[in-house]
């Protein structure tokens, strides 16, 4: 009589699971005379950041060599990192026209330096990346800071604003990517 013998693989061994995501992701909260960067890594469901700050220009300077310096700023960080995605923050439209049009050329400027590497780039609006953070498209600019510090377990708040905003883009595009994987594959 032959012994039966179960079979032991379930729906949740190793060779049936979704495997591990792995993403970098550049976050970018464009500006002329601040444009805030951060460099976020997914390894297996958990966020770490690998970098932040923000590309300042003098006023001083013609807006010519204010976007070469962001355009160069954004590709040392895109050819350090090597990130898998590029996520921009969309501009606002508040009542100054002149200075959309301004961020938007800032925008223009990474978008370039991404596309020029062959790196795909995301939009998301501000109200997106506060309900992707915080759970709120409403949420004050303090709390989207004290929530970017929980989900990367910094030990200080980002400064400056600029930098905690682009670790946000950042965080926003991230935690859509085992998402995109699955679909992908």
């Amino acid at each position: 009589m032959r012994k039966f013998v179960p079979h032991h693989r379930k729906a949740s061994d190793r060779p049936r699971r979704i495997p591990g995501v792995y993403v970098i992701v550049l976050g970018i909260d464009p500006g002329v005379a601040n444009t805030g960067y951060g460099v976020v890594a997914l390894d297996r469901g958990r966020l770490v950041a690998l970098d932040g700050g923000v590309v300042e220009t003098a006023a001083g300077l013609h807006a010519g060599a204010r976007l070469a310096r962001i355009h160069e700023r954004v590709g040392d960080l895109l050819d350090g990192y090597h990130p898998d995605a590029v996520a921009v923050e969309d501009l606002y439209f508040g009542t100054n026209a002149r200075s959309a049009f301004a961020v938007g050329q800032a925008r223009g400027v990474v978008v370039l330096a991404a596309g020029q590497r062959g790196i795909r780039c995301a939009s998301y609006t501000p109200q997106q990346v506060k309900a992707a953070v915080c759970g709120s498209g409403r949420a004050e600019k303090d709390q989207v800071q004290r929530m970017v510090q929980t989900l990367l377990a910094l030990p200080d708040l980002p400064r400056p604003d600029h930098a905690a905003d682009a670790l946000a883009v950042a965080i926003c595009h991230a935690n859509g990517a085992p998402l995109a994987a699955a679909v992908s594959a």
